[in-house]
């Protein structure tokens, strides 16, 4: 128990079994107590490191595989979550891929477990999903985009992501009038490969100013100035993979300006990507890829009946706002194409 351990005297009857009305046949530990145990494993505490707080909070020790047993029966709980169903608009879905070894034939793979974060109609963050995929490649986001839409998904305006190839296929497939906004975070580490680390200083400046601009116009005006300053530093190849990939970043400028902060990179969601490798570092390597994906799922719906998922993340009114004025604005051009 809470107050440590208590041996109980159980009466023996010959034409009756004893049962208590407090205590449950066979039960060995109060449900308390389960719940505690759970809470660390849930928290990052190791099951090694819980044998060893168990016997100086209640001076028994509680066995790994006691422990383990524990999480197999909230990970039943845990997948009911994960494929509960979805209902209402979602218009910003954020996703993303977290990579974690699991133990595969005697060797150390890698296996991927997808992500998904939407921002609901009343501008309420929530784990919409995860699943497990051997890679991120077109099959896996495909079959991961696919069940989130039969769960319910709808009224996607913008995915957020890295660009991944196999995700843009499939996006365009499974939700067809959705637009994608490559993260700028992203963009820039892939830029910085290109910069030499003595230009660093003075470049970042340069490229952070594309996206402190007050509209689009003065946002594809400055694009241009910042692609021909990084010719004239000499920087030819930064310069190219620039103006390859900066229009894909530059997406969010189609949606409300007070959303825009919020909208053009995957921060949300690297966030819990930290909360999550905190909780496996302490795994190392996985026995398989369900355990990684439990594991996984767990520490979402830990974070997400916290304060993460209960305070508002954006005001939507001005998303609904912006496309009933750009909804009018194109029936009245129809009707003076028609007059």
């Amino acid at each position: 128990t809470s107050a440590g351990e208590v041996d109980l005297s159980v009466p023996k009857l010959r034409l009756a079994p004893f049962e208590t009305a407090i205590i449950e046949r066979y039960r060995r530990r109060e449900s308390s107590v389960e719940e505690s145990l759970i809470e660390m494993s849930l928290a990052g505490v190791s099951v090694r490191r819980v044998e060893d707080v168990t016997e100086l909070l209640w001076g028994s020790r509680v066995s790994a595989s006691t422990v383990s047993n524990l999480n197999q029966k909230v990970y039943g709980k845990i997948e009911e979550w994960r494929n509960r169903a979805i209902g209402g608009e979602y218009p910003y879905v954020f996703v993303d891929g977290i990579y974690l070894k699991r133990s595969w034939g005697g060797e150390m793979t890698s296996v991927s477990v997808l992500v998904a974060i939407g921002v609901s109609e009343d501008g309420y963050r929530e784990i919409l999903g995860a699943c497990e995929g051997a890679s991120e490649s077109k099959e896996c986001w495909r079959s991961f985009l696919v069940s989130l839409r039969e769960r319910g998904l709808n009224g996607v305006r913008l995915f957020t992501s890295d660009k991944h190839l196999g995700f843009l296929e499939s996006a365009s497939e499974v939700f067809p009038d959705a637009k994608w906004q490559r993260c700028t975070v992203h963009f820039f580490r892939n830029l910085m490969t290109k910069i030499p680390r003595n230009k660093l200083a003075s470049a970042m400046p340069l490229l952070k100013a594309t996206y402190a601009q007050e509209d689009k116009e003065a946002t594809l005006k400055k694009v241009a100035d910042v692609e021909q300053k990084l010719c004239d530093m000499g920087l030819k190849s930064a310069a190219d993979l620039y103006r390859k990939g900066v229009m894909e970043t530059l997406t969010y400028l189609d949606f409300p300006h007070e959303h825009w902060r919020s909208i053009r990179t995957n921060n949300i969601l690297e966030r819990l990507n930290r909360e999550i490798r905190r909780r496996t570092r302490v795994v190392g390597c996985f026995p398989d890829g369900e355990s990684a994906l439990m594991l996984v799922c767990a520490r979402l719906r830990h974070v997400a009946t916290k304060e993460w998922s209960t305070k508002r993340y954006l005001n939507m009114k001005h998303l609904y706002e912006m496309e009933k004025e750009n909804e009018l604005k194109r029936e009245q051009e129809k009707d003076g194409n028609v007059a």
